[in-house]
């Protein structure tokens, strides 16, 4: 049986009496995109530097391609590849000389090919190879950090942060690059604030708080968790539609005529119940919105870091 890309259990590290990580749990299967999510604080570059070797773990598991992350870590670093969400790199070098050091612990057989790719990424990321490192503003780092990743054919990528400082317009040419080394089967561990980004391209999901894991899944399974936004355009009262079984927050506005919108959210389970009694009132529109994973990331923010026990979506979805 092929070991998981990544595999944690009950981590947990402390910087004296603060605790970085309280027992988590993460894993990355092979091929899988799995977006690794918590603000400022939460254990995010921590866990990661322990995947990578950098800091020890006091107690729990890491385990990359079944190898521990620690006692193996230069033997597996040559099967992944990292971009921080701050690169530093050698001033005195050019982006191109950069791009060549740091692909230089993989493979490099197929030269010719090697540079045809090297161009494309080039390309495609608009940066110009030639000028010192020294010269490149944040965003053309970690453009060099990029390309020197996609330039590499590893099992696993990890990314921290890594559209820190792009533009909109390069946020979108690293997610079309995700999604290619997804499609030739590679695992990636990302790690970002941007929400949009990680629910686009990822197919589980990790949200941590306080160094614990409080959900993991597929974003279906998370979103089995929260509710539906429902507005609709009726002619008839909808004042029926209140006390149904799963229905929350609802709102009615006059619309135009004998038209009234009404508002809601509705819990996942009774959505079929809800758009079947709305049926019956003369429907002249709808949109149902499912959540969001700004919503259900928002979930676990706002109240008492300690209220918030972990949780396995996979468990909970049987």
């Amino acid at each position: 049986m092929t070991a998981n890309p990544v595999e944690i259990a009950d981590l947990r590290k402390s910087f004296g009496s603060v605790k970085a990580l309280d027992g988590l749990h993460l894993t990355v299967r092979p091929g899988e995109i799995a977006g690794f999510l918590g603000p400022n604080g939460a254990g995010k570059s921590t866990t990661i530097r322990v995947l990578l070797g950098l800091q020890r773990r006091d107690s729990g598991t890491a385990r990359l391609f079944g190898g521990d992350a620690w006692r193996d870590a230069v033997a597996l670093h040559r099967r992944l590849a990292y971009v921080p969400g701050d690169v530093s790199l050698w001033p005195n070098l050019t982006g191109g000389e950069a791009i060549d050091y740091l692909t230089r612990l993989h493979d490099t057989s197929d030269r010719a090919e090697r540079r045809k790719r090297k161009a494309a990424l080039l390309d495609s990321f608009e940066l110009d190879p030639t000028k010192k490192a020294r010269t490149y503003s944040k965003g053309n780092r970690q453009k060099v950090a990029l390309v020197a990743a996609f330039l590499i054919d590893p099992e696993l990528y990890i990314f921290d942060e890594p559209t820190s400082g792009l533009d909109p317009l390069m946020e979108a040419v690293f997610t079309e690059h995700v999604q290619r080394v997804k499609d030739a089967g590679r695992a990636v561990l990302l790690s970002s604030h941007i929400l949009s980004e990680v629910e686009k391209v990822c197919d589980t999901v990790t949200i941590i708080r306080s160094g614990r894991t409080v959900e993991s899944g597929t974003l279906a399974e998370l979103r089995h968790l929260t509710r539906t936004t429902v507005s609709a355009l009726v002619v008839d009262d909808p004042a029926a539609i209140t006390g149904l079984a799963g229905v929350h927050d609802v709102t009615t506005t006059a619309a135009s005529g004998d038209v009234t919108k009404v508002d809601l959210s509705v819990d996942n389970a009774q959505i079929g119940a809800v758009l079947a009694a709305l049926s019956r009132l003369d429907v002249r529109g709808l949109t149902a919105t499912p959540p969001s994973l700004e919503e259900l990331f928002m979930r676990h923010y706002g109240a008492d870091p300690t209220a918030a026990a972990p949780r396995n979506v996979e468990a909970v979805a049987r």
